[in-house]
């Protein structure tokens, strides 16, 4: 009975690999999946049949002729399934619509001030029905709605304990959810975005997210010691490999302290990381708009020089520390990981002269989504889910 429960499993893990190598690539062939996966050819055509009886693979015409018979192209069916990702800020709802290739397909962000009233989630609802339009081929074939938020979320209950953005404290997702017709979870906005990330990188090793948004906050992926991901293999889901902490408060980096009796935090303590690299920190300076912060210091304004230098000398600590707990990459996201591009070698620079152990500042980097990156995340989770079923 154990071995024919383990003989399921590992059936069920190969079809998984095989669906996810087809579902990276734009057409592929059995021969190329046995040989990049290490499968007989045999096992291949079995799975490949199966795949194929379950809609989720096709064939996508033929490979030119090397000297025998042309190989049948294989690809995957893109519009298998559909997730949305909504993402819930203080002010905006972000919406992004995604598929198979876990990309965003549509995306559309309103000026919305969230409140903890029915009416709030009614026109939540509204707005997710004309965001999808009337495609019914779409709408039938939707997996689940994932919500963003800038809360610590107890994800096996799907509740907000804690949320100072949204001031709200103990609160059921359903609430979120009640106008909504799909599938629904809340999901943690950093790590949302920090899903992102890893599916923008398959090969990603173990990562800090560093959110740099109006509070500082950031998630913890921990992916296979040697960083190697064979061919086809899950992600695995991602925010399963996510560190959650015991009470759910991992990544909380923005309350890590920096200087000892500083600025006085929101959270009540002195010195934090938030009170010192928030995007408010800078957006203060510009009428409370980051992007004019950085066009007026562009513009050669000598008072914002000053205050981005006093800014990168701040994250650079942050950054060293993380650096020395983690022993791995760190990717800015949030509003100033948006627009840090430019000025990331500076702030290299400044994490070298900290790093006592490489003498480098090479493993931190600016975000790859600039946009929707923590909507996309929360959609994939959806998207994870079915392929992981598969």
């Amino acid at each position: 009975m154990i071995q024919r429960t383990n003989n399921s499993e590992v059936k069920k893990l190969n079809r998984n690999r095989v669906f996810r190598y087809i579902n990276s690539k734009n057409r592929t062939s059995m021969p190329d999946i046995a040989a990049a996966l290490d499968m007989s050819g045999p096992t291949v055509l079995q799975i490949v049949k199966e795949l194929r009886e379950a809609h989720v693979i096709c064939e996508a015409g033929e490979f030119e002729s090397t000297g025998g018979r042309k190989a049948k192209a294989l690809a995957a069916v893109r519009d298998a399934r559909y997730a949305v990702g909504i993402e819930i800020t203080r002010n905006h709802i972000g919406m992004v619509l995604t598929d198979m290739t876990e990309t965003v397909l549509k995306h559309n962000r309103m000026r919305k001030a969230f409140t903890y009233e029915d009416e709030y989630f009614k026109q939540l609802g509204a707005a997710l029905e004309e965001f999808l339009g009337e495609d019914k081929a779409v709408r039938d074939k939707i997996a689940g709605v994932g919500i963003s938020v800038p809360s610590i979320v107890d994800s096996t209950e799907n509740h907000i304990t804690y949320s100072r953005a949204l001031d709200l404290y103990d609160i059921d997702g359903e609430v979120f959810s009640r106008h909504i017709p799909y599938p629904c979870v809340l999901i943690n906005d950093a790590n949302a975005a920090a899903a992102t990330e890893c599916i923008a990188d398959r090969q990603l090793e173990s990562m800090i997210y560093l959110s740099l948004s109006n509070t500082v906050g950031g998630a913890v992926v921990f992916r296979q010691e040697n960083g190697q991901e064979e061919p086809g293999s899950p992600l695995g889901s991602v925010f399963e490999n996510m560190y959650i902490g015991k009470h759910w408060h991992s990544g909380e980096f923005g309350h890590m302290i920096i200087h000892p009796g500083g600025k006085t935090c929101y959270c009540g303590k002195k010195g934090c990381v938030d009170a010192y690299c928030s995007a408010l920190c800078l957006a203060e300076y510009a009428d409370g708009y980051l992007e004019r912060f950085f066009d007026r210091m562009e513009d050669g304004d000598l008072e914002l020089v000053k205050v981005w230098e006093d800014y990168l000398d701040d994250l650079a600590i942050t950054v060293d520390n993380l650096r020395m707990c983690f022993d791995c990459d760190i990717v800015l996201g949030g509003y100033v990981g948006s627009l840090i591009g430019p000025y990331i070698k500076e702030l290299q620079k400044k994490v070298a002269e900290k790093n006592i152990f490489e003498g480098g500042g090479a493993y931190v980097r600016a975000c790859r989504y600039q946009k929707a990156a923590s909507a996309l995340g929360a959609a994939v989770y959806y998207i994870e889910n079915f392929i992981n079923s598969i």
